[in-house]
Protein backbone atom coordinates (compact mmCIF):
# COMPACT_ATOMS: atom_id res chain seq x y z
CA UNK A 1 0.00 0.00 0.00
CA UNK A 2 1.03 3.66 -0.81
CA UNK A 3 1.47 6.36 1.54
CA UNK A 4 0.63 10.03 1.54
CA UNK A 5 4.26 10.36 0.96
CA UNK A 6 4.68 8.03 -1.99
CA UNK A 7 1.05 9.46 -3.19
CA UNK A 8 2.11 13.31 -3.26
CA UNK A 9 4.66 12.34 -5.87
CA UNK A 10 1.57 11.20 -8.09
CA UNK A 11 -0.93 13.90 -7.30
CA UNK A 12 -1.20 17.33 -5.41
CA UNK A 13 -3.14 16.87 -1.92
CA UNK A 14 -5.04 19.56 -0.98
CA UNK A 15 -6.17 20.76 2.29
CA UNK A 16 -9.46 22.48 3.06
CA UNK A 17 -10.29 24.60 6.89
CA UNK A 18 -13.92 25.67 7.21
CA UNK A 19 -16.06 27.20 9.99
CA UNK A 20 -19.59 26.91 8.93
CA UNK A 21 -22.60 29.05 10.63
CA UNK A 22 -21.20 31.48 12.84
CA UNK A 23 -23.84 32.89 14.30
CA UNK A 24 -23.70 36.76 14.35
CA UNK A 25 -25.94 39.69 15.17
CA UNK A 26 -24.80 42.63 13.49
CA UNK A 27 -26.14 46.56 12.05
CA UNK A 28 -25.51 45.46 9.11
CA UNK A 29 -28.41 46.67 6.00
CA UNK A 30 -29.39 48.94 3.35
CA UNK A 31 -32.12 50.52 5.89
CA UNK A 32 -31.05 52.95 8.70
CA UNK A 33 -33.37 50.71 11.05
CA UNK A 34 -31.18 47.84 10.06
CA UNK A 35 -28.36 49.21 11.32
CA UNK A 36 -30.19 50.56 14.34
CA UNK A 37 -31.79 47.49 15.59
CA UNK A 38 -29.22 44.98 13.68
CA UNK A 39 -29.95 42.02 11.92
CA UNK A 40 -29.23 38.08 12.53
CA UNK A 41 -26.13 36.48 10.09
CA UNK A 42 -24.61 33.23 9.42
CA UNK A 43 -21.04 33.17 7.73
CA UNK A 44 -19.45 29.98 6.34
CA UNK A 45 -15.71 30.37 5.37
CA UNK A 46 -13.95 27.68 3.84
CA UNK A 47 -10.32 28.01 2.47
CA UNK A 48 -8.33 25.38 0.60
CA UNK A 49 -4.32 25.39 -0.46
CA UNK A 50 -1.59 22.15 -1.17
CA UNK A 51 -1.11 20.07 1.65
CA UNK A 52 2.90 20.29 2.19
CA UNK A 53 2.58 19.70 6.09
CA UNK A 54 6.41 18.99 7.16
CA UNK A 55 5.25 18.44 10.48
CA UNK A 56 1.08 17.95 11.24
CA UNK A 57 1.30 18.68 14.65
CA UNK A 58 2.91 22.29 13.99
CA UNK A 59 0.03 25.04 13.46
CA UNK A 60 1.92 27.27 11.48
CA UNK A 61 1.71 24.95 8.86
CA UNK A 62 -1.65 25.07 8.63
CA UNK A 63 -4.79 27.97 8.24
CA UNK A 64 -6.17 28.80 11.87
CA UNK A 65 -9.33 28.70 12.20
CA UNK A 66 -9.22 30.73 15.42
CA UNK A 67 -8.35 33.44 13.46
CA UNK A 68 -10.30 33.01 10.53
CA UNK A 69 -12.98 33.32 13.02
CA UNK A 70 -10.99 36.45 14.45
CA UNK A 71 -11.18 37.60 10.38
CA UNK A 72 -15.25 37.44 10.29
CA UNK A 73 -15.75 39.00 14.08
CA UNK A 74 -13.61 41.97 12.84
CA UNK A 75 -15.71 42.86 9.50
CA UNK A 76 -19.26 41.56 10.65
CA UNK A 77 -18.92 43.97 13.63
CA UNK A 78 -18.81 47.56 12.20
CA UNK A 79 -22.15 49.12 10.66
CA UNK A 80 -23.03 48.52 6.88
CA UNK A 81 -25.40 48.81 4.42
CA UNK A 82 -24.44 46.02 2.15
CA UNK A 83 -23.40 42.11 2.25
CA UNK A 84 -21.43 42.14 -0.53
CA UNK A 85 -18.69 44.42 1.13
CA UNK A 86 -18.64 42.39 4.13
CA UNK A 87 -17.68 38.91 1.83
CA UNK A 88 -15.06 41.19 0.05
CA UNK A 89 -13.76 42.50 3.14
CA UNK A 90 -13.30 38.89 4.36
CA UNK A 91 -11.84 37.45 1.45
CA UNK A 92 -9.07 40.38 0.77
CA UNK A 93 -8.45 40.22 4.70
CA UNK A 94 -7.60 36.10 4.43
CA UNK A 95 -5.64 36.64 0.84
CA UNK A 96 -3.75 38.89 2.99
CA UNK A 97 -2.86 36.80 5.56
CA UNK A 98 -2.74 33.56 3.86
CA UNK A 99 -1.21 33.98 0.93
CA UNK A 100 -0.48 30.26 0.29
CA UNK A 101 -4.34 30.00 -0.02
CA UNK A 102 -5.61 29.04 -3.69
CA UNK A 103 -9.56 28.72 -3.16
CA UNK A 104 -11.56 30.63 -0.89
CA UNK A 105 -15.59 30.37 -0.43
CA UNK A 106 -17.68 32.65 1.51
CA UNK A 107 -21.53 32.78 2.10
CA UNK A 108 -22.88 35.08 4.44
CA UNK A 109 -26.98 34.61 5.21
CA UNK A 110 -29.08 37.20 6.38
CA UNK A 111 -31.99 35.58 8.33
CA UNK A 112 -35.45 37.20 7.75
CA UNK A 113 -34.72 39.75 5.19
CA UNK A 114 -36.96 43.06 6.01
CA UNK A 115 -38.48 43.03 2.61
CA UNK A 116 -42.35 41.61 3.30
CA UNK A 117 -41.65 38.52 2.01
CA UNK A 118 -41.95 34.76 3.16
CA UNK A 119 -38.81 34.48 2.81
CA UNK A 120 -36.21 32.71 5.50
CA UNK A 121 -32.46 33.86 4.46
CA UNK A 122 -31.07 36.08 1.66
CA UNK A 123 -27.63 34.79 0.81
CA UNK A 124 -24.59 36.56 -0.76
CA UNK A 125 -21.49 34.57 -1.24
CA UNK A 126 -18.07 34.85 -2.87
CA UNK A 127 -15.77 32.50 -4.59
CA UNK A 128 -11.59 33.14 -5.06
CA UNK A 129 -9.60 31.01 -6.75
CA UNK A 130 -5.81 32.22 -6.99
CA UNK A 131 -4.48 31.57 -10.63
Amino acid sequence: MKNLKTLSKMAQTTQKISLEDVRFFSPIGFYEEEQILGNEFFVSVSVSFPFKNPDAENIENTVNYEELYAILVDVMGPKRKLLESAAEDILNKIVEVYPQVQIVDIAIRKINPPFGGDIAKSVVSLNYCRD
